[in-house]
């Protein structure tokens, strides 16, 4: 149950306010990505590469200001799900919620996989099977523990995480910026970019996982105000400091060919202690966008089962921690498993274009939340200026984005459509024995 139900049965408690909202979307969306795309993009793009970076970001607001708008009309948790439940009933809401899922869990254990690569370099027993097994195991059990008793231990770990990641991108910044020239900033002469799609391709997904805090809205304070100024302002904070890297990156190593990682820069600036803290900062930052991972998305299968589109099994909260117990240990050893068995590489082909599924069907359901909303509702949500023009852009960028997608991408989509489907359809009767 969300805050509201009545009686004495246990419910979500709402303990996470502005700040906290902003952490869980910043590490949502910085995770490995920050560390291996300055070197992916200069390569394609030169000089440009940092005022893409604003150019995309610029476009991918539209997406993320039209999930303000959404997240302001509601208080409970789910997001998406509560989205396109309301406006086109409870088949598609399911499919938002299963596409969504499933994203973020093949990125999960993605990622515990990459921050096991980076510790292995510092450490070189996790380089082995036996110490990337370990460790593998030991994240996922500690970031599933801490969530599972309290979402205060979880948002104290995600805090603390962020702080550990961003002080030492943020020392490199400073270091570098002093090798910042005006030809730098403002090159004479621009490159030529030969594949723009792919090149935009890899911009957007430096921005996705926004999306992740308005799931969380069950358990934010006023969700309705925190959620969008926390999405928007968190948003362009991203943009400016990977426009602030990118520009660093460029100036202190000029003549990069596109193998250099942000460990190159920092061992440029600082030697070998630079480069250590790199190296830690990578652990954290991945460390980081884990914890948000764990923290928001098993709200998700919550939500889903609340909306009785999953088995009620789901939708269990503990009576003691008050958490979504089942629903965040399901994604925890799902995520474990794909993590050490190899087998989330495969549902990773399809799991950037189910994201991209997620928002045009978020994007299509705002005209019918603003029709259905109440007068009251209406004057205190985030209102978008200008009509439908700014989700009418999100629209077309979303659609273009899934044109570029393959096709054994879609066919993956839909073959694990079709497994959503039949749990679907599991629920369904059980809701109706009961």
């Amino acid at each position: 149950m969300t805050n509201g139900s009545k009686g004495s049965a246990p419910h979500l408690l709402r303990s996470i306010g502005f700040f906290g909202v902003a952490v869980v979307a910043l590490n949502g969306v910085i995770g490995a990505g920050i560390f291996a795309l300055p070197a992916a993009i200069t390569a394609r793009a030169g000089a440009l590469s940092p005022w893409l970076f604003l150019i995309v970001g610029a476009l991918v607001i539209t997406v993320v200001l039209t999930f303000a708008e959404l997240a302001s009309y509601f208080r409970d948790t789910g997001g998406p799900v509560l989205y396109t439940t309301q406006a086109f009933g409870k088949l598609t809401g399911f499919s938002a919620g299963w596409v969504l899922f499933l994203s973020r869990v093949t990125a999960y254990a993605a990622n515990m996989t990459v921050m096991a690569k980076y510790l292995g370099a510092v450490v070189p027993f996790f380089a082995t099977d036996l110490g990337r097994a370990l460790f593998i195991i030991g994240v996922g059990g500690g970031l599933t523990w801490a969530n599972y008793v309290g979402v205060r231990d979880g948002m104290r770990m995600l805090g603390v995480l962020t702080v550990m990641k961003l002080v030492p991108i943020v020392l490199l910044i400073l270091l570098g910026l002093p090798y910042v020239t005006g030809e730098t900033l403002l090159p004479a002469t621009l490159p030529t970019i030969d594949d723009l799609g792919g090149t935009t391709l890899l911009l957007i997904y430096a921005y996705v996982g926004f999306e992740s805090t308005t799931i969380i809205s069950g358990e934010a304070k006023n969700p309705t105000r925190t959620l969008p100024v926390a999405l928007v302002s968190t948003v362009v904070l991203i943009a400016v400091l990977y426009f602030l890297i990118v520009l660093v990156y460029i100036s202190v190593l000029p003549d990069a060919t596109g193998d250099q990682t942000l460990i190159d820069v920092g061992s440029a600036l600082a030697g070998p202690v630079g480069a250590l803290a790199i190296t830690i900062a990578a652990v954290f930052s991945i460390g980081g966008n884990l914890a948000s991972i764990m923290l928001a998305v098993p709200r998700l299968t919550f939500a889903l089962s609340e909306q009785r589109l999953l088995p009620g099994w789901f939708g269990a909260i503990h009576e003691r921690y008050a958490t979504p117990g089942n629903s965040i240990l399901f994604l925890g050893t799902l995520g474990v498993a794909f993590a050490l068995t190899g087998t989330f590489a495969k549902l990773a082909v399809a799991s950037s274009l189910m994201r991209l599924i997620c928002y045009v069907l978020c994007i299509l359901a705002l005209p019918i939340i603003r029709r259905q909303a109440t007068e009251a509702a209406r004057a205190a949500a985030f209102r978008l200026r200008g009509g439908y023009t700014i989700p009418l852009v999100a629209l077309l960028l979303c659609a273009w984005i899934m044109w570029q997608s393959a096709a054994d991408a879609w066919l993956m989509t839909g073959i694990l459509l079709l497994v959503g489907f039949g749990l679907y359809g599991w629920s369904h009767r059980e809701a109706s024995r009961t």
